[in-house]
């Protein structure tokens, strides 16, 4: 698609005061799904962050690696089990995890990122005691899955404040233990501790619908107190429950605004953040 001179410089001045707004404030993305497994997707999304960075919006980028972890056990010839759909961590699995999330899926993102004119580093929850955790007992034997007790996020600030995109993997550790943590619950707590002004969980839905099987259903902003409401009706439902459920805690805990956003859509983050029509579901 071309697009004339003045074309671009129109995009570029109403995309000011969006510039203007989020200048200096932190935006945590998490990061998974289809964006995260197709190539030409990634490449974007990546290069999408470094844009938002160059224009002096701090971004944390936070993400998970499901389909990498399940690639590699079946390598390993190791079936992947799943509970209420979480993945059972058991010994060697997490070992696993840690190596996919913490190694290749870590330092992959990194690369693309500075490859594409960013400064990145990465962490994962166990560097600097950044995610405290202890085992997950609320949805039956997960094995070694944990629940998130405390953070320490001065690691990450000491990144933003020098410039450089944080890129977290979600695992955690207490008691000598590591544990496996929902990607979308550390980059809730992060965003909260933070005291971020966006929070953006990327999936492979449009967000929430009123009809699962009708994408024009679309329901573009909830209030936290009609959450409850919804889940009566049935409309927040299934693997949609612990994202909003993370979306609401963000929110409680002081993030203005959280958002579940199409990862599938091209510059889907650059859409949301700085422009007038936003994608996605909005949690105020």
């Amino acid at each position: 698609m071309n697009i004339s001179d003045f074309d671009k410089a129109e995009i570029l001045v109403q995309a000011l005061p969006y510039i203007r707004e989020y200048n200096n404030k932190i935006v945590v993305i998490k990061y998974g799904g289809n964006a995260m497994i197709s190539d030409e997707l990634r490449d974007r999304m990546m290069t999408d962050i470094v844009l938002l960075s160059l224009v002096g919006i701090k971004v944390v980028l936070v993400h998970g690696g499901g389909p990498e972890i399940t690639k590699v056990l079946d390598k390993m010839g190791k079936e992947s089990t799943f509970v209420n759909g979480l993945r059972y961590t058991d010994q060697e699995t997490a070992e696993v995890v840690q190596m996919v999330l913490a190694g290749k899926i870590n330092k992959d993102l990194v690369q693309l990122l500075v490859s594409r004119g960013g400064r990145a580093l990465g962490i994962s929850g166990l560097d600097a005691g950044l995610i405290k955790a202890s085992k997950k007992t609320d949805s039956g034997d997960l094995g070694f899955v944990g629940n998130i007790d405390s953070m320490d996020v001065q690691v990450i600030t000491d990144m933003l404040e020098k410039g450089y995109i944080p890129v977290v993997s979600a695992i955690g550790a207490g008691d000598g233990v590591v544990y496996n943590i929902n990607a979308d619950a550390a980059a809730a707590r992060i965003a909260a501790e933070l005291h971020a002004q966006r929070l953006l969980l990327l999936t492979d839905v449009k967000g929430l619908l009123r009809d699962k099987d009708d994408e024009s259903t679309l329901i573009p902003e909830v209030k936290v107190s009609e959450v409850q409401a919804l889940k009566n009706k049935g409309i927040i439902s299934g693997g949609m429950i612990p994202k909003v459920d993370c979306c609401v805690e963000a929110v409680r805990r002081g993030v203005k605004r959280t958002t579940i956003i199409d990862g599938r859509v091209e510059h889907a983050v650059l859409i949301e953040i700085l422009s007038d029509d936003g994608v996605g579901t909005m949690f105020v």
